[in-house]
């Protein structure tokens, strides 16, 4: 056999005659706890090399050690755990239960129970739901999914607005979202009883029907029930803090929170600070609208005032005023005055504003079924069911067969089964209450047990041919809401530099249209278009060129007299070309190259 290179933390550090007794050996050591548990040892047999992982950030797992088709974790092992006797660590400590990264796991056979173990097998699983992360077992039915939505699920569960902390009221986070009304779920997993999701939760359970609705929600459109949105349905608050300290300058001058008089330099006009009081701070409860002052301050001159004819010297303050930023009006929450580590006044003040479902807001059930609001549709257009049930939610059947999100329509059998019994459902993964059971209580309960239901059309009243699949499921409400992401301009703000819009809503910035949508324009061969976009509405300038030597020419407004600075040649005409080209020019020049320009008549 070839001697096998040893790798240590990717780096090559040696070879060996007899890798896999060295394999042995190493995690044979680590079982023993004479080397450090967090080691990994991996042989490839592919390439005969032996990895050896302890750097930082690997992503571990722990799984139960097999000898010989037996796992090491003994029923008296068992009681002794349960009695508190042995922890967590004395088990690895003990060579039980070991972690295994990627890299580990690819020569492991890990049998899902006990009864599957054979010779061949090397771990055990502690419990199906341990090979997931803590966020992933929160999913119900997860290993119904496929595992690309499994993974856009869990990345949600960060985004979804709920009691972002106990003490929200007393913090000063920048931004934060609370959801009002949130629920327990009707489907749960263990985790959620493990990290304690229900004493701070983040969903709401929707009555969702799988139909299509007049063609609105198509793709990954979403109609919402308006009835149910008036009951406070999917509603948040958004949380915005802004503050301001009181610096001190040399000299003995500092800053002053006050609402600013109109002599002030940079005054914002009397609308800004209508909201604030004697001390320069909004009062609490009043409703602040876009840019105006927050909190009112001033500060010093940066430049020493003349003295005037009489001897006067009046100074002449600067405004400093914290403002809100753009479609960010909100009411004050409440202000917090405090001092900064070097002694300076502090004033944070913090903005509330309610966010009602609207149209172009963000949806998501916990099997990464995302969904932006389409419609906010009337509660009397709903479709309802034979019982008079109008859904919250309308989800689009195309989206479900090719994400092959089998446990989001299990969770909504499931979910239904649950709030007619009023008890919990297990969707632990690996070990839920079986599809049948759900299908029982449905049919007790008088209803269809494949969850299909007749449904009529809210707008003409009559019967909907087909059977449509409705149940219960928890969804998020995402913190990507419409109304902060809006952005649009006619005119506005340029950059000094290159004289093109600025970039950014906060700068009052235009949308970029970018190379690859010019390109497009080019393919359709909308030459004007194109022309309009890049140079009409960004950077157009109109430049003189010298026809002799095409070098750029000047116009003398005082002499009245056009000519060109390097041939003296007066033969110069207008060139339209962007700002930015004029840019390039110029920077050539700088680095000591002369760019010539051709110029003819258009023909």
């Amino acid at each position: 056999m070839k001697r096998a290179k040893i790798y240590i933390d990717g780096r090559l550090v040696g070879f060996h005659d007899k890798p896999l007794d060295l394999v042995n050996d190493l995690k044979a050591s680590r079982r023993n706890n004479r080397i450090e548990s967090q080691v990994n040892i991996a042989y490839r047999d592919d390439t005969n090399e032996v990895y050896i992982n302890s750097d930082a950030g690997r992503v571990q797992r722990p799984a139960i050690v097999v000898d010989k088709g037996k796992s090491r974790l003994t029923k008296e092992i068992v009681e002794k755990v349960k009695s508190r006797e042995l922890t967590f660590t004395d088990l690895i400590e003990r060579g039980i239960v070991e972690f295994l990264d990627s890299e580990e796991e690819e020569n492991a056979l890990i049998a899902l129970d006990e009864e599957d173990l054979n010779e061949e097998h090397t771990h055990l699983e502690i419990h199906g739901s341990a090979m997931f992360s803590v966020i992933t077992s929160m999913i119900p039915f997860v290993e119904f999914n496929l595992a690309g939505k499994a993974l856009h699920g869990a990345k949600m569960f960060k985004q979804s607005a709920g009691i972002p902390a106990i003490n929200y009221n007393l913090r000063a986070d920048t931004e934060s979202f609370f959801l009002h009304y949130p629920q327990k779920s009707i489907v749960r997993t263990k985790t959620m009883d493990l990290v304690k999701l229900d004493e701070r939760p983040q969903i709401q359970n929707f009555v969702v029907a799988i139909m299509p609705y007049y063609g609105i929600n198509t793709f990954d459109a979403i109609i919402i029930n308006k009835g149910s949105v008036d009951r406070a349905l999917g509603r948040m608050s958004y949380f915005r803090n802004y503050d301001s300290i009181q610096n001190r300058y040399p000299g003995g001058q500092k800053d002053t929170f006050e609402s600013p008089e109109e002599e002030t330099v940079g005054y914002l006009g009397n609308e800004a600070y209508t909201n604030l009081g004697a001390d320069g701070f909004a009062e609490i409860e009043t409703y602040i609208d876009d840019r105006q002052a927050v909190i009112g301050k001033t500060s010093p001159p940066r430049f020493l005032e003349e003295i005037s004819e009489f001897g006067v010297m009046k100074e002449k303050r600067r405004d400093a005023s914290t403002t809100t930023r753009r479609k960010k009006a909100g009411y004050v929450d409440n202000i917090f005055v405090t001092e900064d580590i070097e002694g300076n006044r502090l004033i944070k003040a913090k903005l509330r504003s309610m966010m009602i479902p609207e149209v172009g807001d963000k949806f998501s059930s916990r099997h990464g079924q995302k969904g932006v609001v389409g419609l906010v549709a009337r509660e009397e257009d709903m479709p309802f069911t034979s019982q008079g049930i109008k859904p919250d939610l309308i989800l689009n059947p195309h989206s479900i067969p090719s994400r092959m999100t089998v446990g989001h329509l299990l969770e909504m059998l499931a979910g239904k089964a649950g709030a007619l019994k009023g008890e919990p459902i297990n969707a632990t993964p690996f070990e839920e209450e079986p599809r049948e059971s759900f299908e029982k209580i449905i049919l007790d309960h008088g209803l269809r047990p494949d969850g299909k239901e007749t449904f009529y059309d809210g707008i003409t009243g009559k019967r909907i041919e087909a059977t449509i699949f409705t149940g219960v499921t928890a969804y998020r409400r995402l913190y990507h809401v419409a109304s902060h992401k809006m952005q649009a301009r006619s005119r506005g703000p340029v950059q000094i530099l290159t004289r093109q819009p600025t970039e950014g809503k906060e700068k009052e910035g235009g949308l970029r249209f970018g190379e690859m949508e010019g390109e497009t324009l080019v393919g359709h061969g909308a030459a004007m278009l194109l022309h309009e976009k890049l140079v009409e509405d960004s950077d157009k300038l109109i430049q003189l060129v010298c026809e002799k030597c095409g070098s750029l020419a000047l116009e003398d407004r005082i002499k009245n007299k056009k000519y060109c600075p390097t041939c003296n040649s007066s033969k110069v005409y207008p060139v339209e070309m962007s700002y930015g080209f004029r840019l390039l020019l110029d920077e050539l020049k700088a680095l000591g190259i002369n760019p010539i320009l051709k110029i003819e008549d258009k023909v």
